[in-house]
């Protein structure tokens, strides 16, 4: 079995943790290393169980079957995501200035619909998730949501940055009136 080069250490450390795969490895591993290990660890364990995941594998064929298949997180081409990343960066300007149709390359309301319907695949670029949040705001376009296909592990990234950044928020309390008219600030 080769497990395909689309893979990164990274997919392959997410692969792991969350398939709870009782896989050995360190953070000084390189790709290759994880990669062998992970192989060697499918040639003498072949009835695993798998657990819910986010990469909606089943059992151990879908295991292998992912694997030695491009990742689909990685579906974009340099050249396709610069050609995306063009789109987004006409799209944020249309929305930086005031969604007027005229200050832009577009010559109609059709193409502009059509260029989100293309972007929102790609869910996983944060420039394209940032264009459906602000094309959600036009009123033009009132009658439709711009809703970006996310995967299931940048979901998952994204949820915890959420947790992450709300649970640590300090509050700020001024008291005034003390007897010698001092301002008390204290964080809770």
């Amino acid at each position: 079995m080769i497990i395909h080069k689309t893979h990164s250490k990274t997919d392959l450390i997410d692969i792991i943790l969350d398939l709870d795969l009782q896989i050995k490895y360190s953070h000084q591993d390189n790709k290759k290393m994880i990669q062998d290990k992970f192989i060697q660890y499918l040639l003498n364990n072949p009835k695993i169980i798998i657990k819910d995941n986010f990469f909606n594998i089943e059992n151990i064929d879908g295991l292998h079957n992912y694997l030695i298949n491009p990742n689909p997180k990685k579906a974009l081409t340099i050249k396709e995501k610069n050609n995306v990343m063009t789109i987004c960066k006409t799209i944020i300007n249309y929305c930086k200035k005031g969604y007027d149709i005229e200050l832009t390359s577009y010559n109609s309301l059709q193409e502009l619909q059509d260029d989100m319907d293309f972007i929102k695949q790609f869910g996983d670029v944060p420039s394209v998730r940032r264009c459906c949040k602000l094309m959600n705001k036009d009123l033009k376009f009132k009658d439709i949501v711009f809703k970006p296909l996310i995967s299931p592990q940048v979901q998952k990234t994204l949820d915890q940055k959420r947790v992450d950044g709300t649970s640590f928020l300090p509050i700020l309390k001024v008291r005034h009136a003390t007897p010698d008219n001092k301002i008390i600030v204290s964080f809770d």
